[in-house]
């Protein structure tokens, strides 16, 4: 079997699927990316370069549309040069959001697409809109986003199937194409995402081990921004360090912006919140921990009493589920993404996004009777073992998806 891999950042959400598939010696896997890949055992990768940027002062609601046709451009040139090499894939596993899928099915037409479908812009019920602290819904505005879906139109036509994460994230794209898509989870390593009762975590800059008889209330996002409700959290904080005077507050994330508006100036959404409430903290017990190496996040979860995860409806982030299969009490937001997985005292607690009052309390609540709460999180991590657990479910799915494809079975799918 030949398979191609595309993705700006490989692998990106292929990265067990594309180790699977490689470890056979009977395929050919190769991938293109833009950045320099980490080496794959039975991969071969290549890279890609865009020739050009956006034509200077193009018309602001087509700028992004034409960056996507750069980059796709750019991708069909690296891809005829694979098949004068001699390389025809069966399948092309591709993420279309940046433009990558535009044209390879005119490089490749025997080709099978197996597209990545990650998120339709502006459905009903979607991020659009959504926080009312930064609506955004001036006319240009709400052109702009409907051209964001341009390329998005495209790709789904032109692929064979696709694959989406999360039923809601399925439930996002125009019905007509929804026939054509799979729901399967990139998964999630059990075996390694699990509890661990003896877990310690020492914070070298703060001088304090920890461990679990400790208050610790977690928080992740990859940037720190309002998208994953950094802004609630810590207008939550106040409260939460007042009612429990032993806690500790464990912030991963960065500084950068994935999904949102950045600020004026230069400005970071930790520093924007740290004004608005931070003469209210006790900051020896609030750390930011930046980004930090997976197997330290791991303990991190592990050690977590409590883990808050918010979210505007947008992509569900692998950080809730992994947070779940280490056997977290995760109290998260009742927004749809997060509602397809966590029933509320069942395997988590569910709040209103907007209010930090609840989630102070469900805070407290939890930490007041964290015996009580064990059955809760033992299906938490039942959760994520039934249903996304990556070696026993979601892997073999891919696999058998990319096998059915490759040998043209698309009835059987």
């Amino acid at each position: 079997m030949r398979v191609l891999f595309v993705h700006q950042n490989f692998p990106g959400q292929y990265k067990h699927l594309a180790a699977a598939l490689g470890a056979n010696s009977d395929n050919q896997i190769i991938s293109l990316s833009i950045n320099q890949p980490p080496i794959i055992a039975g991969v071969q990768s290549f890279r890609y370069q865009p020739t050009r940027g956006t034509t200077p002062q193009i018309h602001a609601w087509v700028a992004e549309t034409e960056t996507k046709v750069i980059r796709g451009e750019a991708v069909a040139r690296a891809a005829l040069h694979l098949r004068q090499q001699g390389f025809i894939p069966d399948v092309i596993c591709v993420h279309p959001g940046w433009g990558e899928a535009l044209f390879l099915k005119d490089v490749f037409p025997e080709a099978k697409v197996l597209a990545f479908i990650e998120f339709y812009y502006g459905f009903p019920g979607s991020d659009t809109n959504f926080d009312p602290e930064f609506r955004d819904n001036d006319f240009d505005s709400l052109c702009r986003l409907r051209m964001k879906n341009v390329n998005h139109l495209l790709s789904l036509d032109l692929c064979d199937w696709g694959v989406s994460p999360t039923r809601w994230q399925w439930q996002s794209v125009p019905e007509i194409y929804r026939s054509k898509i799979s729901v399967i989870h990139d998964g999630i390593d059990t075996d390694l995402v699990r509890p661990n009762p003896e877990v310690t975590l020492t914070l070298e800059k703060a001088g304090v081990t920890m461990n679990h008889q400790d208050e610790i209330v977690t928080f992740v996002n990859r940037n720190l921004e309002p998208y994953r409700g950094f802004h609630i959290f810590m207008r939550a904080l106040p409260e939460i360090l007042h009612r429990r005077p032993q806690a500790r507050v464990l912030i991963v994330g960065g500084d950068d912006v994935s999904y949102g508006k950045r600020l004026p100036e230069g400005q970071t959404y930790r520093q924007k919140y740290l004004a608005e409430v931070g003469s209210s903290l006790d900051l020896s017990r609030v750390h930011f921990l930046g980004r930090i190496p997976y197997n330290t996040f791991v303990n991190f979860l592990q050690l977590s009493a409590v883990h808050v995860y918010l979210t505007y409806p947008f992509v569900l982030s692998w950080s809730m589920l992994e947070a779940m299969s280490a056997g977290c009490l995760v109290i998260g937001s009742a927004t749809a993404p997060v509602r397809e997985v966590i029933e509320d005292g069942v395997n988590g607690l569910l709040v209103d996004f907007f209010s930090p009052e609840q989630i102070a309390d469900a805070v407290d609540r939890v930490l007041d009777h964290p015996n009580r709460m064990q059955s809760i999180r033992e299906q938490a991590r039942q959760t994520i073992l039934e249903r996304y657990d990556l070696k026993r479910i979601c892997l073999p799915k891919h696999i058998e998806l990319v096998k059915s494809l490759a040998g043209n079975k698309l009835s059987s799918i």
